[in-house]
């Protein structure tokens, strides 16, 4: 029943999706002059951000009252919001262009186009989290509730450097496998309220699990690099001076930036994109191959 396309046409069978990945969407996006893809890559980074800022906002002194799993449930619900912004605008987001490789499977765009794609659109992510994060620290968000969301962001941002290779990996991998899955259901959906609810439950899951993803990471570390600079929030974080030197930018580059971005590539290449192509799409390739001899 999965295969069989749906009568009333709310949403599209999975084979459909898959299909309209590799022959329309992501060839389309491959497409887009360099000047267009970087404006929608910094405002995907910038919503990220949003996102990301938002669940800091909510989730800072809720575990006192809460307890852990609950606060990091309710930070988890606001950051979707970030996603959402990308998926109905059409910002373009790397993570979940790791899915041009779709197209590329089925050579319906070149190599050439996919790495020009990734770099672009990844360095226009990381401008538009960057400018976030110094709006918001700017703008002295992090006095809120008495110095306390500038902790909860410095301590957040320590936490994500100090995470071995294989564990800042592990959990890009499992990220970016659910960040796609939302992209693919959002997707599917002709609705936008559908598209909101495909979105929210994947990418709620990811965060509240505590999981990595590249792009929010390029606002949240920052955001705790220039706390440092705040003394009342250092004072508050309890965070000593040796501490204080793991969290840096070189840090933030190579102890976290590079793994969780190789995480994310391999969640959304094997987990995603391999084992749909296998489902949905492999068939018709190897019939077309046939055709084509």
């Amino acid at each position: 029943m999965s295969n069989q396309t749906t009568d009333n046409k709310d949403c599209l069978a999975p084979n459909e999706v898959a299909h309209g990945f590799s022959e329309k969407v992501m060839p389309t996006k491959a497409s887009y002059r360099k000047s267009k893809m970087f404006v929608l890559a910094i405002a995907a980074g910038a919503f990220i951000a949003y996102g990301a800022q938002v669940s800091l906002t909510v989730s800072t002194g809720e575990a006192e009252f809460l307890g852990w799993g609950a606060s990091k449930l309710i930070g988890a619900m606001v950051f979707a919001a970030g996603l959402m912004m990308v998926v109905l605008t059409g910002a373009e987001l790397f993570t979940g262009n790791v899915m041009m490789m779709f197209s590329v499977i089925e050579k319906k765009i070149t190599w050439t186009k996919l790495f020009r794609s990734w770099s672009i659109v990844y360095l226009g992510n990381f401008v538009g989290s960057i400018i976030l994060a110094f709006l918001v620290y700017y703008g002295a968000m992090c006095h809120n509730a008495h110095d306390a969301l500038g902790v909860n962001t410095l301590t957040n941002a320590h936490m994500k450097v100090n995470l071995s290779f294989v564990e800042a990996f592990c959990r890009g991998i499992l990220c970016n496998w659910l960040v796609c899955l939302a992209v693919w259901m959002a997707t599917s959906s002709r609705r936008v309220i559908g598209k909101i609810f495909a979105i929210f439950f994947p990418i709620m899951t990811f965060v509240a699990s505590g999981y990595e993803h590249s792009v929010a990471n390029m606002f949240f570390i920052p955001s705790g690099i220039l706390m440092k600079s705040v003394p009342s929030v250092v004072a508050a974080s309890g965070l000593d001076a040796a501490q204080l030197a793991t969290l840096s930018w070189k840090s933030f580059f190579l102890h976290n930036l590079i793994p969780v971005t190789l995480g994310n590539i391999v969640g959304a290449l094997v987990f995603v994109v391999l084992l749909f192509w296998m489902a949905y799409l492999r068939d018709d390739h190897n019939k077309q191959l046939e055709e084509d001899k």
